[in-house]
């Protein structure tokens, strides 16, 4: 399976509390939801038809809480593209600390994430998607396990907030593999990692 992480962030590469104000408060976080009101129209019919791409998905702990509570509840997982994925495919959750997740279909990676992971990725089948789990994104970039990046850029700066990249960290060149923009001004980039950027002299 390719790996795929797919990331909503702001210009300013805040990821965190897209959703709601009261999704992700860590760190004194006041700016929560602020990609839904953009979130429409052509970037939701995208992203559900990226959704249906999966074969699986893998997931940190906190935005597995977070997708488990909402996703994980839905009555009527079939009537959303996005519902139907997550509630139909296996899902996986790299974690030390879950022991007893309650959504079907999950497994826990513990122990050694990276053959694990190497592992799943072995299996033949679409995508391994990763959907926001921001630390365990940059731990698979870290560890060269991405194969591709989703990337959707919301027309606004946050100001405050996790960001998708730390300040210091490995770098990386990026084949740009597609790029459009929807009516509300949200851009969608795939890229590929092609190992280490050219510096000019």
């Amino acid at each position: 399976m390719k790996l795929t992480t797919v990331t909503n962030v702001s210009v300013d590469g805040v990821m965190q509390g897209l959703g709601g104000a009261e999704e992700d408060r860590r760190g004194g976080f006041e700016r929560g939801g602020w990609a839904l009101p953009l979130f429409r129209g052509e970037a939701e019919r995208l992203l559900g038809e990226v959704y249906q791409r999966a074969e699986a998905f893998l997931f940190g702990r906190r935005t597995y809480e977070i997708f488990a509570g909402s996703w994980g509840v839905m009555e009527d997982p079939g009537s959303s593209p996005i519902g139907d994925a997550l509630n139909s495919r296996p899902k996986y959750v790299a974690s030390a600390t879950l022991t007893d997740p309650e959504w079907a279909d999950t497994t826990v990676l513990a122990g050694d994430v990276t053959a694990a992971i190497r592992e799943l990725k072995a299996k033949p089948g679409g995508e391994l998607q990763v959907h926001g789990s921001g630390k365990l994104v940059r731990w698979l970039f870290d560890n060269q396990l991405v194969d591709e990046i989703v990337l959707l850029t919301y027309p606004v700066v946050v100001g405050q907030g996790t960001r998708l990249f730390s300040d210091t960290g490995p770098d990386a060149a990026l084949d740009v593999v597609e790029s459009r923009s929807t009516p509300e001004g949200i851009t969608i980039q795939v890229y590929r990692p092609n190992g280490r950027p050219q510096y000019a002299e």
